[in-house]
């Protein structure tokens, strides 16, 4: 090639759009090339995510790759702030984000049936049909929750491997445990809420459990960081209704954290996701959620932030098939669906905390 051809070349690639580097996702209709061009004149997408930047980074990475005209605007929260922060920006007309992810499955649906914009991701044949609700908000992830324990203080043959076990043991051992066991405060965390109304959902005896679980006092956080700590140091010996994913992240390189998979049942929280009827970057919100529930945006989930996939179809263990050979007929997933609403009504929730608070003792 000579120089004046090289040249002119180089000028015609850089005329064009970044959107054009951008291919449509094999599978995809095919003027969905339109919604890539569209995000790419807004540049960027606004997300408000209970999900940690840490582990969002590499998908957000993977996403700016795919996507190099598009820069996520990701803000990190915990579920009751994000819950509160787009509430609060609704009423009062500013700007607020595009998408919504949040861990806080409850919490994020009732924010759905009122700013939900509806849209079906060419993902949803994909994904199980219990993720997805009125083509508007979606499940996004597989994640057991367990029981962590203090390995130094709680010899392997001991751990509890069901909740009826998990009682029975810290009701025996009342004085070993006196302020030893540390779960969510359902009070503060939107989270550890919609987790112990599952429970009571799924467990007959689950007053019953939590009481003998209370015989020597729990210690509540609002912060699953701030559990798995407490438990790796020896402040707390076992904790409950801890979100898998980030207690394998930490015992990858923490010995002093033990984790048990109840053989009794398992939830399986789904973090659910949906595009804001306001949305500014509409389309490149559309991108985002897409990718998020690609088999790409799943497998890096999956196998770079060790949150397990909600598909079939990754390699290794961490989705959905992957986990039933590890936990067999104990998950119990929580369906993206109206039954999450149930407690949210103002005094049925009051009414749930108070009965909550005289099993735990508190």
């Amino acid at each position: 090639m000579n120089i004046s051809l090289r040249f002119l070349t180089l000028s015609v690639l850089a005329s064009l759009p970044l959107s054009a580097f951008a291919a449509v996702p094999a599978g995809y209709p095919a003027d969905y090339q339109k919604t890539i061009d569209a995000a790419t004149k807004e540049g960027k997408v606004v997300v408000y995510s209970t999900t940690d930047t840490k582990a969002a980074g590499p998908l957000i990475k993977g996403f700016e790759a795919l996507y190099p005209g598009i820069k996520v605007e990701y803000n990190d929260m915990n579920s009751t702030e994000l819950y509160n922060r787009y509430i609060s920006e609704q009423a009062s007309g500013s700007t607020s984000g595009d998408v919504v992810w949040s861990s806080s499955m409850d919490t994020a649906l009732k924010l759905a049936t009122d700013y939900a914009a509806e849209y079906a991701s060419p993902e949803i044949k994909n994904i199980p049909e219990w993720a997805v609700w009125k083509e508007s908000a979606y499940g996004t992830t597989y994640e057991p929750v367990v029981f962590i324990y203090n390995k130094k203080s709680i010899p392997a043959d001991q751990v509890p491997d069901s909740h009826a076990a998990l009682a029975k043991y810290i009701a025996a051992n009342a004085e070993k445990f006196k302020n030893k066991v540390t779960t969510y405060d359902i009070e503060k965390s939107g989270l550890g809420f919609m987790l112990t109304v599952q429970d009571s959902k799924v467990d007959p005896q689950y007053k019953q459990h939590l009481a003998d679980m209370a015989k020597g006092g729990l210690t509540v956080q609002s912060s699953t960081g701030t559990m798995m700590e407490r438990v790796s140091s020896g402040e707390n010996l076992i904790g409950y209704n801890i979100l898998g994913s980030y207690a394998e992240a930490r015992a990858k390189s923490d010995p002093g954290l033990g984790i048990s998979y109840p053989k009794d049942y398992v939830l399986v929280l789904s973090r659910v996701s949906f595009i804001t009827t306001d949305a500014q970057h509409e389309n490149a919100a559309k991108l985002w959620l897409d990718y998020v529930l690609s088999e790409k945006g799943q497998s890096i989930l999956a196998n770079q932030a060790d949150i397990p996939s909600l598909r079939n179809d990754i390699e290794g263990n961490n989705d959905i098939k992957g986990m039933s050979k590890i936990l067999g007929e104990a998950p119990k997933p929580i369906h993206v669906d109206e039954s999450l609403l149930e407690y949210l009504e103002p005094a049925k929730r009051l009414d749930f905390i108070k009965q909550w608070r005289t099993a735990a003792g508190k």
